[in-house]
């Protein structure tokens, strides 16, 4: 387990080898598949459009945002809760940096909105809690290794923004984890407010409910567009 380097993946998987381009520049318009639990990466430019779907309807996206120029400007969600005055962004809200610029803002979501903005991802720790006693699959080392395809280095793992998590928050404070609300084929639309590197990890937890109660974690799709 690394101590030390924040961009050194515990262990490896297909997210290292499957980068839509050297420099995960995308072609517009062009459906790329993030496979089972593995993550993606994709240049956005100032203006363009993400589009993010779920084939499935159960599966979960850990998502990250890092300014193209600097990846230590990168979406936080203590920012998030702070701007918004919520945890729950909807459908004209902006994702915002730690810097409190926002980065992205949310443009369409056919789903019901309920995302996650308070759970950190999924890691090797985790899944050793969890009772793992082998490297499993996880979404911290998925964003490293999406960053690692397309030559760049992960400078830190920040909390993601959970597309399609359904975390319930009870009046007392206390939380769990239940199955999605998303239907399959729903997706959410995410404009960039500056040149952005986007990585979308398709959730691995097959432990907890996150990706549904008994099935097996699956894929994600995006598209890039102009406008």
């Amino acid at each position: 387990m690394h101590s030390h380097d924040p961009a050194e993946p515990n262990g490896v998987n297909l997210s290292l080898n499957i980068a839509i381009s050297e420099d995960g520049s995308a072609k517009t318009g062009r459906r790329y598949t993030v496979p089972a639990r593995c993550g993606m990466a994709v240049r956005l430019n100032k203006g363009q459009t993400l589009c993010i779907i779920n084939p499935s309807g159960h599966q979960v996206c850990d998502f990250w945002a890092f300014a193209a120029q600097d990846l230590h400007k990168h979406l936080s969600m203590a920012h998030l809760h702070t701007s918004l005055g919520s945890i729950f962004p909807k459908v004209g809200d902006g994702l915002v940096t730690q810097m409190r610029t926002p980065l992205m803002t949310i443009i369409e979501d056919t789903s019901a909105g309920v995302h996650d903005t308070i759970v950190a991802c999924c890691d090797h720790a985790r899944y050793r809690e969890l009772g793992c006693k082998e490297y499993h699959d996880n979404c911290a080392d998925n964003l490293r290794m999406a960053l690692r395809a397309i030559g760049l280095q992960a400078p830190c793992v920040p909390a993601p923004f959970n597309i399609w998590m359904n975390v319930p928050v009870a009046s007392d404070g206390s939380t769990h984890f239940a199955p999605p609300l998303s239907k399959p084929g729903d997706r959410i639309l995410l404009r960039a407010e500056a040149d952005a590197i986007a990585v979308m990890s398709a959730c691995p937890q097959d432990i907890t409910a996150v990706n549904g109660d008994g099935v097996a974690p699956g894929p994600l799709q995006f598209e890039v567009m102009d406008q």
